[in-house]
């Protein structure tokens, strides 16, 4: 039987979507998961063989909620190969910055979701936060690792913040 890990649904010391309270929970808590699983994968990289991210359905009195978790298969080589990588994405992360996101939705005051982004712009803003330079230079070092496990793990959203960025330097050329 494998081994599941449960992270969390969002970085500990950020908002998200509240059950029982937040309007269109469900869609902006697996929303709020998916993000979550891109940014450890830009901070960490993807998951050795023998485990995975995956999202965790929980029951819950008011209904249920998903949060992040990893799988690890079991079996001792699986165990032993993925240990270092657990021990890096078991506390999650703290914020979205730590992997150069921003939060997929931003909430009032009272919790409602005032900007909620589709996944793949959460991503493109990541991976032109942490982009380089136009001389290929990060200005955070950390970022080149983020930046480079973003263009790996999603290379069509790649292309499109290439493109965009592509677009925007063009447009200041001239």
């Amino acid at each position: 039987m494998p081994h599941i890990i449960d992270i969390g649904g969002t970085p500990a010391n950020e908002n998200c979507a509240q059950l029982g309270q937040t309007e269109d929970f469900e869609r902006l808590n697996r929303l709020e998961v998916a993000a979550y699983k891109a940014a450890l994968i830009g901070r960490f990289g993807p998951p050795p063989e023998g485990c995975e991210l995956v999202e965790l359905r929980n029951p819950h009195d008011f209904g249920r909620y998903f949060t992040l978790g990893i799988r690890i298969a079991d079996e001792d080589a699986a165990i032993a190969a993925a240990a270092s990588y657990i021990e890096q994405v078991e506390n999650g992360l703290g914020t979205w910055l730590e992997a150069g996101f921003t939060a997929p939705v931003s909430y009032d005051d009272a919790g409602n979701a005032v900007q909620v982004r589709e996944l793949s712009d959460v991503i493109v803003s990541a991976l032109l936060i942490t982009r380089p330079t136009t001389d290929g230079v990060f200005a955070i070092p950390e970022n080149a690792v983020v930046y480079q496990n973003l263009v790996d793990a999603y290379p069509a959203v790649a292309a499109i913040a290439a493109s965009q960025l592509a677009f925007a330097c063009e447009g200041a050329a001239q």
